[in-house]
C-alpha cells in the first residue's frame, strides 16, 4: 500500500464488537490501543494497564478483526526491563492474545528489543513522537519535534528503528512538516496521528471516531460519528419509557397464553 501511494486506514478496537466493525467496513490495520485504559477500563493513564488486561482484550479483537492486520500495544512496563522480558511478554501477546504484531513506544533505546523480537518473527511497529506512556517525563501531552534539534532525533529514531527491523513507525502529535520528511526517507509506512496529511496512513482512537469520548479532545481529532448522543437519547427515553409503563408493549412486547391455560392456572392455585 504504502508503494503504491495507497493510504492506509489503521483505528483502535477494544472489544470484539469494535474488532467485527473494524473487520466488515474496510479498516486496514486493527490496533489494540493501550488507550483502553482510559475508554474502556476508567484509568487515568495507559501506564495502569496490566499486561494480563491487554491479552484479555486482545482475544476479544481478535475473534472479531479477521481481515484487518492486528496489532496490539505493549503496556507500560512489558518492554522497559530488559531483552528477555520484552520478548518474553510480546510472545504472550501473540500466542495467548492471538495478535499479529507488537507496537512499543520510544527511540533509540528500543533498537536491540526490536532487533531481537525480529529474529524470533514478531513484527514490530515503532511509535515516536509523543509518547503517552511517558505522558509525565514529557510533561504532558504536548507536541513533540518543534524545535529543530529534537526533529532531528526524532529522525534519527525512526530511522534507527527502521534498521532494526520496524515494519512500520507510528509518529505522533509532531509538526506536519517533520511527519512529511520521516515518511520520505523511510521505505516502510509511517501511520500518522497528529502528524499532518503526508504519511503513509492514519490511525486514531475508536471513541475519537465514533463521539463517545467525554474527555479532551485534541487538536488533530476528527468526531466522525455522534455515538454519545445516540447514546444518551436511547437510554433516557428507555428510562422514561419504563417509568411511564409504556414499555414493554403487551400486544407487540408480551408473550399471550391461551385463555384455557389461563383458567387452568387460576383454578390450580385458589
Amino acid at each position: 500500500m504504502r508503494d503504491t501511494n495507497r493510504p492506509i486506514a489503521m483505528l483502535t478496537a477494544y472489544d470484539y464488537p469494535t474488532g467485527r466493525a473494524c473487520d466488515l467496513h474496510g479498516i486496514d490495520i486493527t490496533l489494540v490501543g493501550d488507550s483502553l485504559a482510559q475508554v474502556c477500563l476508567g484509568y487515568d493513564s495507559t501506564t495502569r494497564l496490566t499486561l494480563d488486561e491487554m491479552i484479555h482484550h486482545c482475544q476479544a479483537v481478535a475473534r472479531g478483526s479477521k481481515n484487518p492486520f492486528l496489532v496490539a500495544d505493549m503496556p507500560y512496563g512489558t518492554y522497559h526491563t530488559g531483552v528477555d522480558d520484552a520478548v518474553r511478554n510480546a510472545i504472550r501477546m501473540v500466542r495467548e492474545g492471538g495478535v499479529e504484531a507488537v507496537k512499543m513506544e520510544g527511540g533509540l533505546e528500543l533498537v536491540e528489543i526490536v532487533k531481537k523480537l525480529t529474529t524470533f518473527g514478531i513484527p514490530v511497529m515503532g511509535h515516536v513522537g509523543l509518547l503517552p506512556q511517558r505522558h509525565t517525563s514529557l510533561s504532558g501531552y504536548r507536541v513533540q519535534g518543534k524545535d529543530a534539534k529534537r526533529a532531528v532525533e526524532l529522525v534519527k529514531s525512526a530511522v534507527e528503528l527502521e534498521m532494526a527491523g520496524a515494519f512500520s513507525i507510528v509518529l505522533e502529535a509532531i509538526p506536519h512538516r517533520l511527519g512529511e520528511l520521516i515518511t520520505r526517507r523511510l521505505s516502510v509506512p509511517t501511520i500518522g496521528i497528529g502528524a499532518g496529511p503526508f504519511t503513509s496512513g492514519q490511525v486514531l482512537v475508536w471513541d475519537d471516531v465514533m463521539g463517545t469520548w467525554s474527555g479532551h479532545k485534541a487538536k488533530f481529532v476528527r468526531r466522525f460519528a455522534g455515538v454519545q448522543s445516540e447514546a444518551k437519547r436511547g437510554v433516557t427515553e428507555y428510562a422514561a419509557a419504563v417509568r411511564e409503563r409504556t414499555f414493554p408493549d403487551i400486544e407487540a412486547e408480551s408473550y399471550p397464553m391461551e385463555d384455557m391455560e389461563w383458567q387452568q392456572v387460576v383454578a390450580e392455585l385458589k
